[in-house]
């Protein structure tokens, strides 16, 4: 990462570390990750439609979400110089803007390849400016806020057991081993447009957020995502979490990137 001056505009900064593994039933993976440590951008993306299908997707998501927001500082309104509070931020306008290409783009691919029809992902990115951290998320792929004791999942997953749980259909227990848990309301790419859900929170030092694809957060419980990232080094963190996952099964691919808000000295 490239060294930048530190202003009263940039006390904090984001490290972080990341892993997939396809897991232990599948012989393909279908996720894809992305760290930009010099744009402090993270992305992990849930790829659905067969093996090509899947993991096109979800590669076509990451990449451009990247592109498009490393456009974005390079134009004249750079929206990572914009001096504003957390309510007034540019950038999860932009973060929407850029999965909505992402949902454009996947849909043209599989457009152009009869192989590729049907496919799409999920999406959950995070973006840290200063003590800023912003969202923007599509499917069941969740972020976590890690603060202390507390763990609070960010997202809100679009799955057909959330609505069910919402309705007061099922509990959050009953959901864990419902046979439709895998279905999900929302995802990027199956159809040309996408409704993306933005946000944002005012982070603290210390504050560590984990971004994970369901298989992980179907076989580990929040609590045992806070422990692990809790107790031991960042970089250790992600690997933790998925070898938890394997050791229960493993049944998906199984895509972790952990992040903590730092001092910037």
């Amino acid at each position: 990462m490239r060294a930048v001056a530190k202003t009263s505009a940039n006390r904090f900064k984001a490290v972080s570390a990341g892993l997939t593994d396809v897991g232990r039933k599948r012989n393909h993976n279908e996720d894809s990750y992305l760290i930009d440590q010099d744009l402090q951008l993270y992305v992990v993306a849930d790829g659905m439609g067969g093996h090509a299908g899947g993991g096109t997707a979800s590669r076509i998501a990451v990449e451009t979400i990247d592109g498009e927001m490393r456009s974005a500082k390079s134009s004249p309104d750079n929206p990572f110089n914009a001096a504003s509070d957390l309510q007034g931020s540019p950038l999860p306008d932009f973060l929407r803007s850029a999965v909505e290409k992402a949902c454009l783009a996947i849909y043209r691919a599989a457009q152009d390849d009869p192989r590729l029809s049907g496919m799409g992902t999920t999406v959950i990115s995070l973006c840290v400016k200063n003590d800023h951290a912003l969202f923007a998320h599509v499917g069941d792929s969740r972020a976590y806020l890690i603060r202390g004791d507390l763990i609070q999942q960010v997202s809100e997953d679009h799955s057909l057991v959330n609505e069910q749980i919402k309705a007061g259909m099922i509990t959050a227990e009953e959901a864990k081993h419902s046979r439709f848990k895998n279905i999900i309301t929302r995802s990027v790419g199956f159809e040309e447009e996408v409704q993306v859900d933005v946000m944002g929170l005012v982070a603290k030092p210390g504050d560590r957020f984990v971004l994970c694809s369901d298989g992980l957060a179907n076989l580990v419980d929040d609590s045992e995502i806070r422990k692990l990232v809790s107790e031991r080094p960042l970089a250790d963190a992600p690997k933790a979490l998925v070898d938890l996952a394997n050791e229960r099964g493993g049944d998906d691919n199984i895509t972790v990137i952990c992040v903590e808000v730092v001092e910037n000295t």
